[in-house]
């Protein structure tokens, strides 16, 4: 199988729709493997809209066609979308009985929401270009980040599945904190546009929208639970700007089609770099004129990285050892609240110089301010021996991540830094 990987805003269901075009042209039957039945109907627009003969195509829900294999038509090709839920079982049994089928496979983050790689049912990864390019383009809106310092992560625990428990992700949030900023800092940063916040539980999410509504902001919540009727009519509403927010826990996300808004929340920490690029994003819809505004309260940021860094994926995943989990130490300005890197010797922003401190851990603080993180400010965790260009910055990198000094002497010897 192939596995392309189509950004967010890159045209992936103008792309899918070409592909089935022409296999359908040739009369090839062609399965399309969805695993969200909201992605059914504007599926079904796209195809129509570039003329392919549905006469030759089954869009099959993953979960139904997996029990009717005997009743499915074999087909000459399947389309997977949403491609890195294509590891589990009930996919892989498909490929198996349809075995002689070309399959092709599409993802904005060719990695599965645990870390792991696409390698056991994708051959060949072919990248398009990345988002910066996207921005630069047109394609995507720039964006500004703002993080927080309100939540107490050394209080999250990783269950079972590599994610943070809601238990643990309760206990790090103060509730009437967290509750209160979210609204006092939409506010100040993105008052009166529409957004779309993420929760980590139905009952936060609720809560969120509760204290919205009280403040004023027309805001409704949604979840999985919700009727498709009731969920249809509240983002027409929102179409139409009678609505201003929409919180949510896990629905709003891949292969929902959501009307452009221009800002996020971000309240659920996640130790998932697919999860957070498709809901830090999710407001990047190209507008001419518009600047997208990314309020991470859950300082995601810093485990992630900026949502369109350059990134270099590998269908074999990344595997993170315990030593890899360090905070990024960043300085923080007293009198503009900016943050940036160590080796600054005063605030870029405001040139002030007295009393700037080095912060390593976040503590949750009814006071506390949002700044904008600019990528030039920040040291991110995601360097690798091979982007280090001499001895000095190998032992930075070796201090960084807890190793011993002879880490960084065997690894320059490996790039030739030592004869």
């Amino acid at each position: 199988m192939h596995c392309c990987s189509l950004r967010l805003g890159s045209g992936k269901s103008v792309v899918i729709s070409e592909i089935i075009r022409s296999a359908t042209l040739k009369k090839n039957h062609v399965l399309f493997l969805i695993h969200r039945k909201e992605i059914l109907d504007q599926i079904k627009k796209t195809l129509l809209s570039n003329d392919v003969d549905l006469e030759h195509v089954e869009l099959g829900m993953v979960q139904t066609v997996v029990r009717r294999l005997d009743k499915t038509k074999e087909p000459k090709m399947i389309v997977v979308d949403e491609s890195h839920h294509a590891p589990a079982n009930s996919y892989k049994k498909i490929f198996d009985h349809f075995s002689d089928a070309l399959r092709v496979s599409f993802t904005a983050t060719p990695i599965r929401l645990n870390g792991s790689g696409l390698g056991d049912v994708n051959d060949i990864l072919i990248e398009e270009v990345d988002a910066k390019w996207l921005i630069d383009n047109n394609f995507l809106s720039p964006y500004k980040y703002y993080a927080p310092k309100l939540i107490d992560i050394t209080k999250l625990k990783l269950n079972s599945l590599r994610e943070f428990s809601s238990t643990s992700i309760d206990a790090a949030m103060d509730d009437k904190t967290i509750y209160g900023d979210a609204i006092k800092h939409y506010k100040q940063l993105a008052d009166g546009e529409q957004a779309i916040a993420y929760c980590h539980s139905v009952e936060a999410s609720e809560q969120l929208a509760d204290e919205f509504k009280r403040h004023g902001i027309n805001a409704v919540h949604l979840d999985g639970k919700t009727k498709k009727v009731k969920r249809d009519e509240i983002i027409q509403i929102f179409r139409n700007r009678e609505i201003q927010i929409i919180t949510n826990c896990d629905i709003i996300g891949e292969g929902f089609d959501v009307p452009d808004c221009s800002t996020v929340i971000m309240l659920r920490p996640t130790e998932s770099l697919s999860l957070f690029i498709q809901q830090s994003m999710r407001g990047m819809r190209y507008r001419p004129g518009k600047t997208s505004i990314i309020i991470d309260h859950v300082d995601n940021v810093r485990r992630h990285g900026f949502p369109d860094m350059e990134r270099e994926w590998s269908l074999d995943g990344k595997k993170k050892s315990s030593k890899d989990k360090s905070e990024v130490p960043i300085r923080e300005c007293t009198n503009c609240f900016a943050v940036f890197t160590p080796t600054e010797k005063q605030c870029p922003e405001c040139g002030h110089v007295p009393e700037i401190k080095e912060v390593k851990d976040y503590e949750v603080n009814e006071s506390a301010e949002l700044e904008e993180v600019r990528e030039e400010d920040i040291i991110l965790d995601f360097r690798e021996p091979a982007d280090c260009a001499n001895m000095k910055e190998l032992y930075e990198l070796a201090k960084h991540r807890n190793y011993k000094p002879g880490w960084a002497y065997h690894q320059g010897k490996l790039l030739g830094f030592i004869n």
